[in-house]
């Protein structure tokens, strides 16, 4: 074989490796996010076997992205299994960064409303299991009252003070593990940013 043939021949392996590099494009995550400008107030993402959304609910308990200082506000995360079979989904998802606020102007760190996870529910199975056409949901209040508490398996051990006048957002970069027949599945490269105002 002669030495142009070899060039030839690795020449076009390169070129061969490389562009299947660049179709590695689909595995970047995906952003969806919302502003207080748009009309629209849940973040919304589905797959063939479940249905995701991503909002903040006002004092009314109704989707909101502009909110008056004095009141409060619950973040809510939900999944919606709509394929026939239970899944039972582990809390990957709930790392530290779930439900945190950052002030938008400058991306500083407000922190997050919750202080900790399975707390008094230690004793109990650390999995969420979701019936077909069922919901899991998981809310989180800004302020901790008695009439507005978080769901399992989040825990608060106290509250959180009233957010200035300003702009913020909250992110999820969502890493979705679950299980249906005993065949696990992973959603993840997903992030859902809502915009948030306090006036």
């Amino acid at each position: 074989m002669k030495i142009n043939d070899v060039k030839t021949i690795l020449s076009i392996l390169v070129l061969t490796l490389l562009s299947v590099g660049c179709d590695k494009n689909n595995d970047l995550p995906i952003l969806l996010e919302i502003n207080p400008d748009s009309d629209e107030t849940v973040i919304k993402y589905f797959t063939k076997q479940i249905e995701f959304e991503l909002c903040i609910l006002n004092k009314d308990g109704q989707p909101a992205t502009v909110f008056n200082k004095v009141d409060n506000f619950t973040f809510s995360f939900s999944f919606k299994n709509i394929s026939s079979d239970q899944i039972i989904v582990t809390t990957e998802f709930i790392n530290s960064d779930f439900f945190n606020v950052y002030l938008a102007q400058n991306k500083t760190n407000i922190g997050k409303p919750w202080t900790g996870l399975w707390c008094e529910f230690s004793g109990l199975p650390q999995e969420i299991k979701v019936n077909s056409q069922s919901i899991g949901k998981i809310r989180c209040p800004w302020i901790l009252d008695k009439n507005n508490t978080p769901d399992y398996p989040l825990c608060m051990a106290q509250s959180k003070a009233s957010l200035n006048i300003g702009d913020y957002y909250t992110i999820l970069d969502l890493d979705f593990h679950y299980s249906i027949n005993g065949k696990t599945n992973i959603i993840n490269n997903i992030k859902f940013k809502i915009f948030f105002k306090v006036k």
